[in-house]
């Protein structure tokens, strides 16, 4: 049994690429939802099951686990909290994206349908490649980041931790965006993002931070 830990929007896309898998006869164990909301135990979503609470970790068998939340801060939380419990995180890779077969994806990463990851690349732990997204040749994609969909990273770009590169945005070639940076939607990356900023526009500026009361 895989866990699918999060059984929101983004684990329902999670449970659909186990059920690409089987479909394209990818024989592997069968995959359950856990979710601390109660309002969702029971629940039958994209053919999977919400069995419960995460407490059912401690309970039911299983073989490995996936944290698909999308919020990286939170998926990051989940995720250092799971591995220090012994828990060990598999890799969710859609059977209709392509990935180069010298890719090294980290453990507990999601890779869903269309996206496509070019030779040289390493994309790190709990990381989301998501629908649509293309990261080219000899990219270093960092822990908990999510690429999403429609996105666009050039040859040799470098995504540090926890960052987010927003629906749509291009990152052009040998550009670093910063650990827990923020692309926004659409936005074309000329130049290096610093750590912890958020930049938009075409091409991409930091938004200014506003001062709270």
């Amino acid at each position: 049994m895989i866990f699918i830990i999060g059984a929101g929007g983004h684990g329902q896309v999670v449970a659909d690429i186990f059920r690409a898998q089987r479909k394209a006869g990818l024989i592997g164990p069968p995959t359950a939802f856990l979710d601390d909301d109660p309002r969702r135990h029971g629940a039958l979503q994209v053919g999977t099951r919400v069995l419960g609470s995460l407490s059912l970790l401690t309970t039911e068998p299983h073989a490995a686990v996936v944290v698909a939340i999308g919020d990286n801060r939170t998926r990051a939380r989940l995720f250092a909290r799971l591995i220090a419990k012994g828990e060990v995180p598999t890799v969710a890779e859609h059977p209709r994206s392509i990935v180069a077969e010298d890719v090294a994806l980290g453990a507990g990463s999601m890779v869903c349908a269309g996206a496509v990851i070019n030779t040289g690349s390493v994309v790190g732990a709990n990381t989301i490649v998501n629908t649509g997204a293309t990261v080219d040749h000899h990219a270093s994609i960092g822990d908990h980041v999510h690429i999403a969909p429609g996105v666009h990273l050039g040859g040799e770009v470098r995504v540090g931790e926890g960052a987010l590169i927003g629906i749509g945005a291009v990152v052009l070639p040998r550009i670093t965006v910063g650990a827990w940076s923020t692309v926004g939607a659409g936005a074309v990356v000329t130049c290096d993002v610093p750590p912890g900023v958020t930049v938009a526009g075409v091409p991409a500026r930091s938004l200014p931070v506003r001062e709270t009361v």
